[in-house]
């Protein structure tokens, strides 16, 4: 077998350090071949530049991606404050990281800037890592060229009272931006997502709404429909905790015979919920509740579906996407997803992954890729003939 994975994670005072810990136990892990492609996964509390800076230095000319989170993921559970550092390794491996920063003035023209990207350099497959605050995901995904290439990713997430969050490529690092890596070769990277969110309560109408901002619910203030349904007084939900935790309550959109999940980032003033995705005015929903054994059990349908995705090739290595929502949830059992994960595919292949506030899975045979909310992605990679 030529394609080789390791995953490091370390923690520290200074982002640079925590960075130059992970890739050093990554590339210990690997062993005596070159790494081919580096991710980078970090808590939003370190600085992005610092973070890139230290990866960077012992990557060499490995292509490098990465975003911010809450909480890094590995095989070993939850990690706070900490820096995780994936290193891929494969003989025939064609990787190239790109950085695209226009994502949040005009996600379409991002979209537009990654069809030319991968349609020179002829990449199969891309994984990228957005801004979770700003832009426009679904426009995004809707304005690729889906017949192109395979891809998936997550939105990046981070301080959901300043809004800060970041994105890396190589050693460039901001926020507002787009981080894609695109690949070829015998790696071959197979997709599965689920969720662990069930309808409760009656139906709604969303009557009014604008952009990003969904106004109201039966013509009222959507914090007074949450109010009524969960016993707090509505002028609560526009303060923390209660403005953040109600991600932990998505939305559920009728969309044909599918409800789609959409999810506040936070409440306003107004009672109105900021969302990271459009609402319509019309749309029928339902509040969504989630709990720990459902969520388990989604990590699981991920991680099979991903494998059937592989078709028959062996993983060698995980990229762990979660909705934040699931970081809430799980509290009281953090890593709860990630052992489900390896009930599935064993203690054996390396993890990497993070909380992220959107997910983006591949469409369906010609369909644009999907955007979601609440969701585990659960993306595995394989050498597709090994020699």
């Amino acid at each position: 077998m030529t394609f080789h994975a390791a995953v490091g994670v370390a923690q520290a005072l200074d982002g640079r350090e925590a960075s130059l810990q992970a890739t050093h136990h990554a590339l210990n892990r690997l062993g005596a071949v070159a790494p081919g492609l580096g991710i980078v996964i970090a808590s939003h509390q370190y600085q992005a530049r610092d973070v890139a800076n230290g990866a960077a230095s012992l990557l060499g000319d490995a292509p490098l991606i990465g975003f911010s989170t809450p909480a890094g993921l590995t095989g070993a559970g939850l990690h706070s404050h900490s820096v995780v550092v994936a290193v891929l390794s494969a003989e025939d491996l064609d990787a190239s990281s790109y950085w695209l920063p226009g994502y949040a003035q005009s996600s379409r023209e991002t979209a537009s800037q990654l069809d030319m990207l991968v349609s020179g350099n002829q990449a199969k497959d891309v994984i990228f890592f957005a801004d979770g605050f700003n832009g426009d995901a679904e426009q995004f995904c809707n304005s690729l060229s889906p017949k192109m290439f395979r891809l998936a990713g997550s939105l990046s997430s981070g301080d959901l009272h300043t809004g800060n969050t970041y994105q890396i490529a190589g050693n460039q690092t901001g926020a507002g931006a787009l981080a894609a890596l695109t690949f070829s070769g015998n790696l071959r990277m197979g997709v599965g997502h689920a969720h662990g969110w069930d309808p409760v309560g009656g139906q709604m109408r969303v009557t009014r709404s604008r952009g990003f901002w969904l106004r109201t619910l039966d013509t009222r203030p959507a914090s007074e429909t949450y109010a009524e349904l969960f016993g707090f007084p509505a002028r609560e939900w526009s303060f923390p905790p209660l403005s953040h935790m109600a991600r932990l309550y998505p939305l559920g959109m009728e969309q044909g015979d599918e409800l789609v999940i959409r999810s506040p980032i936070r409440v306003e003033a107004d009672g109105s919920f900021r969302m990271n995705a459009s609402v319509r005015d019309g749309v029928d929903a339902f509040v969504m509740v989630g709990s720990r054994i459902s969520c388990q059990r989604a990590a699981q349908q991920a991680t099979q579906q991903a494998l059937r995705d592989l078709d028959g090739i062996k993983p060698a290595f995980a990229l762990v996407l979660v909705d934040i929502a699931w970081q809430m949830l799980l509290k009281a059992t953090p890593g709860a997803e990630i052992a489900a994960i390896q009930e599935i595919i064993g203690n054996g292949v390396p993890i990497a992954g993070g909380y992220t506030l959107g997910q983006i899975v591949p469409g369906r045979e010609t369909a644009s890729p999907s955007f979601l909310n609440q969701h585990i992605v659960v993306i595995l990679f394989g050498e597709e003939n090994p020699k």
